[in-house]
């Protein structure tokens, strides 16, 4: 009895002497051909692009002319001189500083009133919200391009109340061009970090608004005492996913105002198109180091969104 139990069960026919993991590997190898399309998309429209807008970044590369003559860092002086870079730079900079807090806070505000309970319809409201996420921004652009003209519906609508004496073209006037792409562009994605907003409140168990409602705390203070602290982790992670997110407009401000009207919208990705393929004559040295630039901001902003997320990753694992 004592043998019959010491003895290992027989391997499967088809199994190798070795074991099973050389035949797996043998059954799935061919799994990673699917992935080849993917990799070259991605080496040859991404990698490739990245790495080689820093080398023309040091060449005086005219549109003209198959290749550019080394010149160093000239185009990176230039640009600390250029004073359209510094206003595209300074449009996009307000961009961040109006469009991510607004969008930030009333997302908020729909999220805490589509996730109570005693809101109707939540469902539907919470479709209608997000239903302009998955519209394209360069369409988005082109429609709100004729609601905020001076003969569109909003324009005439604030006549009509008494908001404003004249109509007006937000999209097309010097002082309200930015803001306009500001407001279109916080519409568009409210949506999305409307779901963020969601997603975190659904891990505040519901005793714990309960037990605030017992001892007599009220909906602001629940709010302030309660509820805030907790998301304070999850307000940071939205607010740098936000903020990156601030920086690619092109799509929609390029539609939208074109970067004008006299540079008053240009945010440095419409300035760095505008200088590779629209100047009369392009400068493909000279908007790559402005990509350049832009780029390093952008990684900037990335390090700064990994170390609040795992800022943030800590404080929820210690609260």
């Amino acid at each position: 009895m004592t043998a019959l139990l010491d003895q290992k069960p027989a391997p499967p026919r088809d199994a190798p002497a070795g074991g099973g993991r050389p035949a797996r590997r043998r059954r799935t190898w061919w799994m990673y051909l699917f992935l080849l399309p993917t990799v070259l998309g991605y080496g040859a429209y991404t990698v490739y692009p990245l790495v080689a807008s820093w080398w023309y970044a040091l060449l005086d590369w005219p549109g003209f002319a198959q290749t550019g003559t080394f010149i160093g860092l000239e185009n990176f002086r230039r640009l600390f001189e250029d004073d359209l870079f510094w206003n595209a730079f300074g449009n996009s900079l307000v961009f961040l500083v109006v469009a991510v807090p607004l969008r930030v806070g009333l997302a908020l505000a729909l999220a805490l009133v589509l996730n109570s309970r005693r809101t109707p319809f939540r469902g539907f409201f919470r479709t209608l919200f997000f239903l302009p996420v998955v519209t394209t921004g360069a369409i988005v652009g082109i429609v709100f391009t004729l609601l905020l003209d001076a003969s569109g519906p909003i324009s005439l609508a604030m006549v009509k109340s008494g908001l404003l004496d004249n109509p007006a073209n937000f999209a097309a006037n010097a002082g309200t061009s930015l803001y306009a792409g500001i407001a279109v562009w916080v519409w568009k994605w409210l949506g999305i970090t409307l779901i963020y907003w969601l997603a975190a409140l659904q891990t505040i168990p519901q005793d714990i608004h309960e037990a605030a409602l017992v001892d007599g705390a009220g909906a602001w203070r629940e709010f302030r005492h309660v509820t805030l602290p907790l998301m304070v982790p999850f307000l940071v992670i939205i607010t740098l996913i936000d903020t990156v997110a601030a920086l690619n407009v092109f799509d929609l401000m390029q539609t939208l105002t074109a970067g004008g009207p006299s540079f008053s919208s240009e945010v440095i990705e419409i300035y760095i198109f505008r200088t590779a393929f629209q100047a009369t004559v392009p400068e493909l040295g000279y908007a790559s180091a402005a990509a350049v630039l832009f780029g390093v901001l952008t990684i900037g902003l990335a390090i700064g969104q990994a170390v609040g997320v795992r800022w943030a990753r800590r404080r929820m694992g210690t609260s």
